[in-house]
């Protein structure tokens, strides 16, 4: 398992990584930064299909959910084949729910919650090893630099 933790989590002061990446997103709290490579589905019709259908994903790596505005967001399992943690956002890019393992193909709602600008899910159970909870901010560059809580560089 700590493999699992050295590859995600970085133990380097929150200044000291590099300039914001379309395809990366970090995630700072007290125990460190954790970083992600991300795929990015920022259209309907891409966030409609997200992660269904794929039997694995790699432990360092998400789908990132990004909206238009902030809005109410809700998201269900259907045809998601791997257990999930939603990480829901606000357009602050911080962390205002996490939904810990997903179970899949379950078609119950998962609500986050109303001004959600962004969502990003990983592996199931990863969310809470990483310390990553609400609180913990994300740097995208995805997120308004004049309104994120740790803007890119």
């Amino acid at each position: 398992m700590k493999w699992l933790l050295a590859l995600c989590l970085m133990a380097a002061p929150a200044g000291a990584m590099a300039a914001c990446r379309a395809d990366q997103v970090e995630f700072r709290n007290a125990g460190g930064v954790a970083r992600f490579s991300v795929e990015v589905a920022d259209d309907a019709a891409e966030r409609a299909q997200g992660l269904m259908n794929r039997e694995h994903m790699a432990a360092s790596a998400g789908m990132l959910f990004v909206y238009e505005r902030p809005q109410p967001a809700s998201f269900w399992m259907r045809n998601t084949l791997i257990p999930l943690d939603m990480i829901f956002m606000d357009q602050t890019g911080t962390v205002r729910h996490v939904h810990a393992n997903a179970r899949p193909k379950d078609d119950t709602p998962i609500d986050g919650g109303n001004d959600v600008l962004v969502v990003l899910e990983i592996n199931g159970g990863l969310a809470g090893r990483l310390g990553i909870g609400e609180g913990s901010v994300m740097r995208s560059p995805y997120l308004n630099a004049d309104l994120a809580a740790w803007p890119c560089e």
